[in-house]
Order: C-alpha cells, then structure tokens, then sequence
C-alpha cells in the first residue's frame, strides 16, 4: 500500500489514464475528483460491500427456492 500526502489542487497519477485530484479538504473530509477513461467502473468501497453482500443474500435465496421446487 502506498501512503501519500497531497494537498489541495494537488494530484496522484494511476497508469497512464487515471488522475486522481484534491479539490476541497473541510472538517476532516477531503473532496476528490477522478478523471478517469468511461469504460472503468468508479465506486465507493461500502457501496461495493453492500452489493456484494446483497448479491450473496439473492444467491443463497436462489438455491433455496430451487431445492424447495424440487420436492
């Protein structure tokens, strides 16, 4: 993992297409921009956590109701 520290206006570089800029840093919360190709999917980690783990949920249900079909 690297650690950095950036200041505002100021900016991380990732691979050749991905800028990564400081825009406002407020009462313990910074603002970034991402510029980044259309094609790359963008999301907050805990969004990430809760569709994943919503999506195990349905999965399980799933089995469930086929295994119940069955009999």
């Amino acid at each position: 993992m690297l650690v950095i520290t950036r200041k505002k206006g100021e900016s991380i570089l990732i691979g050749d297409n991905i800028e990564i800029t400081v825009t406002k840093v407020e009462d313990g919360s910074v603002k970034l921009s991402i510029d980044a190709p259309r094609e790359i999917t963008i999301l907050r980690k805990e969004l990430y956590k809760e569709v994943e783990e919503e999506n195990k949920m349905a999965a399980e249900f799933n089995l469930e109701v086929i295994k119940s079909l069955k009999k």
